[in-house]
């Protein structure tokens, strides 16, 4: 039974999601504001987590970053409907997805299980091919899809489901191009939609943290109006 922690400072919100997730066989955690949530993930994360981006004593935005510092376990966002902003700065903060206000239960049930569905396809050698089994070596770069570990000249990199699935889609075939509806059906599933923006915005966070190892990083190529390539180094 997958852990998921509900932190919203609206309680309504926090009583029927809580309600509609413990029917669909989830146990689920709830908190009013994202202190009280840190405060219990120092002693265990959840499996996955569900924050509200606005809410008093620490906000979304401020739990994510405290919980980037130490876990990769993924994350949504519950977003409000005029909030594009906080939308992308959530993404490029390291956010697997987010949804908004106000928003369809059964919409946040399918995005909460495809995005489990993927954690444990990458942790599962029963799911998945040799192929994706395997560590995969790229010049500089090391994957390891069983330990969910990646390596750039040594060093580790802490990548979050999504970010992970995208770089081994494009550096599974160095040169080749994947249009960003290539990488969308790579990293959701098909019943949940996303549109460009989500996609440029994990990629510049992922970027980011190949960039916190190796401030040359570049092997992550941008073709404007065409997708993204990996160049092995």
């Amino acid at each position: 039974m997958s852990r998921i922690a509900l932190v919203d400072d609206d309680r309504n919100i926090l009583t029927s999601v809580s309600m509609t997730l413990e029917a669909e066989g989830f146990e689920v955690e709830t908190y009013n504001d994202g202190q009280s949530a840190l405060d219990a993930f120092t002693k265990q994360m959840p499996d996955l987590g569900v924050f509200d981006i606005k809410m008093p004593r620490m906000d979304g935005m401020d739990l994510l970053q405290r919980v980037r510092q130490k876990s990769s376990v993924p994350v949504i966002f519950l977003t409000s409907k005029d909030d594009e902003i906080d939308e992308v700065l959530g993404l490029r903060m390291g956010a697997d997805d987010y949804v908004r206000k106000p928003f369809s239960q059964r919409l946040l049930v399918e995005r909460i299980r495809a995005i489990l569905r993927r954690q444990e396809a990458i942790a599962s050698d029963d799911t998945e091919t040799p192929e994706d089994t395997q560590i995969m070596q790229r010049g500089e770069l090391s994957m390891d899809p069983l330990r969910h570990a990646v390596k750039w000249k040594g060093r580790d990199v802490t990548l979050t489901v999504t970010e992970f699935l995208l770089l081994q889609a494009l550096a599974q075939r160095p040169g080749f191009v994947k249009s960003r509806d290539q990488l969308m059906d790579v990293a959701y599933d098909d019943q949940v939609y996303v549109d460009d923006r989500t996609i440029d915005s994990h990629i510049k966070r992922l970027r980011k943290k190949m960039r916190s190892a190796d401030a040359e990083f570049s092997a992550i190529e941008t073709l404007y109006g065409i997708g993204y390539r990996y160049n092995e180094e």
